[in-house]
């Protein structure tokens, strides 16, 4: 799936989630200088900033599919190898990492297990394939108040609580499917503050991501309606949401 919006639209969507998401990520990582590292539908570089804080910016690598989120990604690591493609296709040859790692990517490859598999491939022998997915199933992500009110007006809507990897154990079945080894889980929670409910409901007018889409695809009334549901279910004034993600990591 191709994200085909500015990449500041999704930074203010998900990326104040994803940045300290990706931060804890690579320490789970234990990533060291000398590896070589890849960042699987890198978005706008969440991921890949801290990973090239690490290995330096000769030592990352990074795909996505929507040409937008590619131009932001060279343009905030100046001399970054990043190229528009897809988790299933990755234009690099067989074992050319150490690690292939995908933030909040899973549930949106058209084959989660051919996308796994192939970032298996470019992945020397001993190497690591790492992923994470929001916590949607448990329904602690950070779009799950805005999915449990849209589902309170509508019951016949779906959310992203059956997505790939968004339930407990998910991950790690996908990575055995994959053919990946000694596959280990575990989950990361990372907390977002807004000013208040403008701020919060702003972030999803853009349109980005399955919510956003479903937003504009209300009519006036009804979104008026859903948000009000939202900042009922929202403190007044400053406000914080806490968000899990479940990640799996598996050897080669």
């Amino acid at each position: 799936m191709s994200f085909e919006v500015p990449a500041q639209a999704y930074q203010r969507f998900m990326g104040r989630y994803s940045e300290p998401l990706a931060a804890r990520f690579v320490e789970l990582l234990d990533v060291a200088v000398g590896q070589r590292g890849i960042d699987i539908g890198a978005g706008p570089g969440a991921l890949t900033v801290p990973l090239a804080e690490v290995l330096g910016v000769d030592g990352v690598a990074a795909i996505d599919p929507s040409r937008s989120f590619v131009a932001a990604l060279r343009e905030r690591i100046p001399g970054i190898d990043a190229r528009e493609a897809s988790a299933e296709a990755i234009p690099f040859v067989t074992g050319t990492f150490d690690l292939a790692a995908a933030q909040l990517v899973v549930q949106f490859m058209a084959d989660p297990v051919a996308g796994l598999a192939e970032m298996a491939r470019v992945v020397k022998p001993g190497g690591m394939v790492a992923v994470s997915v929001w916590d949607f199933a448990g329904r602690r992500s950070p779009l799950s108040l805005f999915w449990g009110a849209a589902r309170s007006l509508n019951p016949r809507i779906r959310d992203e609580s059956n997505v790939p990897g968004a339930r407990q154990g998910h991950l790690a079945e996908l990575l055995h499917a994959a053919g990946l080894v000694a596959v280990r889980t575990s989950e990361l929670t990372v907390s977002v503050a807004y000013d208040d409910i403008d701020e919060w409901w702003n972030a999803f007018t853009p349109g980005v991501g399955p919510a956003g889409r479903y937003l504009q695809e209300l009519d006036a009334r009804d979104r008026l309606e859903l948000r009000e549901l939202c900042a009922s279910r929202l403190q007044e004034g400053p406000l914080t949401i806490e968000a899990t993600a479940w990640t799996a990591i598996g050897s080669v």
